[in-house]
């Protein structure tokens, strides 16, 4: 098994990366996450408001086929959540099943949802192949997900057991920054929704890490750029 880092731009203006990742497996190709819209590339350059800087050929589908990784060698997108920066190329992968947690999406689907309707043309759309889980699911040998709400409702994180590397755990936005690693005295952000889950969501992670003596890899830490391998680098 090998997992790569996808390093999807930047958030403004804090220089935190958008990550997505790649695991390969000898049965299947499983992306999580798809990123910042492809077709927000340079609009930083225009739009003050814009919050991501995604230069073109940093989408995810770009970094893939650098990889040599086609759109539909993609098996499996695992969907941290639905927010617009983790969610804007799900249309590209029309060959994937797209796992998510059943609690978000009824959440993402709903007005409560709002938030997620800039690209709810690219994940919602009438030939996907959903598959909704409930709670801790093992989603292969090796890979288990984990739920881990609060930044919205239903959020999910990734166990990956590397046969070398050992257990890494993504845990996205669930906890975005090694700043938010203390479940207790953690800051609680402004897109965060439930102060109380993320703070219950954090120290499960947290003691799940320390049980598995796995790595964490907070979704939006900014030192990750300079301390983690982004592909085509690899850990396996």
């Amino acid at each position: 098994m090998r997992l790569q880092l996808l390093f999807s731009g930047r958030i403004r203006p804090i220089g935190a990366p958008v990550p997505a990742y790649l695991i390969t497996t000898g049965d299947a190709t499983v992306l999580i996450d798809s990123g910042p819209p492809r077709d927000r590339a340079g609009a930083h350059r225009t739009d003050p408001d814009e919050r991501v800087e995604l230069e073109p050929g940093e989408d995810v589908p770009s970094l893939l086929r650098r990889l040599g990784v086609g759109p539909g060698d993609v098996d499996l997108v695992v969907c941290t959540h639905l927010d617009p920066d983790h969610a804007g190329n799900h249309d590209v992968f029309g060959d994937a099943e797209f796992v998510v947690q059943r609690r978000h999406h009824a959440w993402a689907t709903s007005e409560a949802g709002a938030r997620c309707a800039s690209t709810r043309d690219r994940w919602d759309r009438p030939d996907t192949r959903l598959r909704l889980v409930d709670g801790d699911t093992e989603l292969l040998p090796g890979i288990e997900l984990i739920e881990s709400g609060g930044h919205v409702p239903g959020h999910q994180s990734v166990l990956v057991r590397l046969p070398r590397t050992g257990p890494m755990l993504l845990a996205a936005d669930a906890i975005p920054m090694t700043v938010a690693l203390d479940p207790d005295k953690r800051p609680v952000f402004p897109f965060d929704m439930d102060e109380a889950e993320v703070r219950a969501s954090t120290r499960k992670l947290v003691d799940l890490a320390r049980a598995e003596n796995a790595l964490i890899v907070c979704g939006h830490e900014p030192s990750n750029l300079t301390d983690l391998r982004p592909a085509p680098a690899y850990y396996d």
